[in-house]
């Protein structure tokens, strides 16, 4: 956080958002925000368990002359790392090779993290700066997930600034598609436990089931 900047938040409420949020009547709800310590800086408990159950999120740069560009990430769960209370980190994998992310962080350093949870319905943004490690094999190894079948090119670091969540109102619940035929997996092999019961009762041979 810059030495302008009296509170957490206010790497995202600049002064024309404020003025914004005067005119329309939120400014007062967010200074008391402010009041009691702002948006976290920090890696706690709660954020940690939310990353480490992330397989997708979006990550924002933008250019020197302020062009933005959003691109997806996404890994099997766990594939990002916590390295201490303010940074995490994640390898990179090979794709397009458009390098659109890398370049804007050569010369703009700004980054963000947008993660959305869609089966619960929850949303973390987090603010700060992240820098591309292409020299470190030893570090690029260790963020690579075990048996994940992709190149790691290089590694992003991300220092966090500030971090929020945001309320479910308008979220879409949706589910993964490997939960989803777990579940039915699940099902299916309860239906089976208890049609097996119910035949024992019966005193009939058990449903054959085929997987």
């Amino acid at each position: 956080m810059s030495d302008a900047q009296t509170y957490s938040s206010d790497v995202a409420f600049t002064p024309a958002v404020k003025q914004i949020q005067t005119r329309k009547g939120s400014r007062e709800a967010y200074a008391d925000v402010e009041a009691h310590g702002g948006w976290r800086t920090e890696i706690d408990e709660n954020l940690g368990t939310f990353l480490a159950n992330t397989n997708s999120f979006y990550l924002s740069t933008a250019s020197a002359d302020g062009q933005p560009y959003i691109q997806h990430r996404g890994g099997p769960k766990g594939f990002i790392k916590i390295l201490d209370k303010s940074t995490i980190a994640f390898a990179d994998y090979s794709g397009n090779r458009q390098f659109i992310t890398q370049g804007n962080l050569s010369e703009n350093p700004r980054a963000h993290i947008f993660v959305m949870d869609y089966a619960h319905r929850q949303r973390v943004k987090i603010w700060g700066e992240a820098r591309v490690v292409e020299d470190d094999p030893a570090l690029t190894r260790s963020l690579m997930p075990q048996g994940y079948r992709a190149r790691a090119e290089q590694v992003i670091l991300f220092r966090i600034a500030a971090w929020d969540t945001n309320c479910p109102q308008h979220i879409p619940q949706k589910f993964d598609a490997a939960d989803v035929a777990a579940a039915l997996a699940a099902r299916d092999g309860r239906i089976a436990e208890l049609e097996a019961e119910l035949a024992a009762l019966k005193g009939q041979p058990a449903p054959v089931t085929t997987s």
